[in-house]
């Protein structure tokens, strides 16, 4: 497994952040990103798109007008061309505590009709938020989201389950998992051969260590796990993708967010373990 460690500039002076893109139509992408207000609960999406291949942009276009919707993980391609997009509404205005009432839900993208649809909300006992998604079929999808609450250590902190049948449009109330979290960032990823791969934090209290799991019967079981990054510190906010080579890559925070580290690895460094 490749591991590369190093500082990134990540401000760079413009009032947006989290951005994800998506394209598939003509050679249009898609950017959402957040618009930052005085905090959480007061920030907005927006929308800008290219049609050069990422060179240039538009100006942002608001896609969201209520106050606490956000952005962090990536959209995906369904059936039909259409995407969904994953959002969340947070509540409150508290840094240090996710409200209850805070929820994870989807933006459909109708590429016929050039529209954006809102899914139904996905609500749970201590709020939930960053909701990442897969598709297991044209109608099924599984969601795990960051679980709201505070930083405190607890003995009931777990990652948030939801899944649709109708292709993104209503969610099942959601449901602790079988995995930790610490009120922290998660990644899901439907791999080439359909083989799922969850990057979250295995632990209930803290940002270490960053695992790995691999499902090989559709979200049933996770048999194969594999810690990326361990020992003193924090490990966070996973971001992951597969490349036609069919090479894994995750990048991650860590030292309170100063540095982007990014692994590379191919799913037989997981099946090995």
């Amino acid at each position: 497994m490749a591991q590369e460690r190093g500082s990134e500039v990540v401000d760079t002076g413009a009032h947006h952040s989290s951005p994800q893109v998506a394209g598939r139509e003509r050679g249009r992408l898609a950017s959402a990103g957040r618009r930052p207000g005085a905090t959480w609960s007061t920030s907005t999406i927006v929308v800008r798109t290219s049609t050069d291949g990422a060179r240039t942009w538009s100006e942002p276009v608001p896609l969201t007008t209520e106050a606490g919707t956000m952005v962090r993980s990536k959209p995906i391609a369904l059936a039909g061309e259409d995407y969904l997009l994953p959002i969340y509404h947070e509540t409150g205005h508290d840094p240090e505590r996710v409200g209850a009432d805070t929820t994870s839900l989807f933006l459909r993208y109708d590429v016929g009709k050039k529209r954006w649809s809102e899914s139904s909300r996905i609500r749970s006992r201590l709020g939930n938020l960053q909701p990442a998604v897969a598709a297991l079929t044209d109608e099924h999808l599984v969601c795990y989201c960051r679980r709201g609450g505070d930083y405190e250590p607890r003995k009931d902190g777990y990652l948030v389950r939801s899944e649709s049948h109708d292709g993104g449009r209503t969610w099942s109330p959601g449901a602790d998992s079988t995995f930790p979290n610490p009120n922290a960032a998660v990644d899901f990823l439907r791999l080439a051969n359909g083989h799922l791969l969850l990057i979250y934090n295995d632990s209930m209290n803290r940002r270490t260590p960053l695992a790995a799991a691999l499902s090989l019967d559709n979200d049933k079981s996770y048999p194969y796990r594999r810690n990326l990054a361990e020992g003193a510190g924090d490990f966070a906010y996973p971001f992951a993708i597969q490349t036609r080579d069919g090479k894994i890559h995750v990048v991650y925070t860590s030292d309170r967010r100063s540095v982007i580290n990014h692994a590379v690895f191919e799913e037989g460094a997981i099946l090995s373990r």
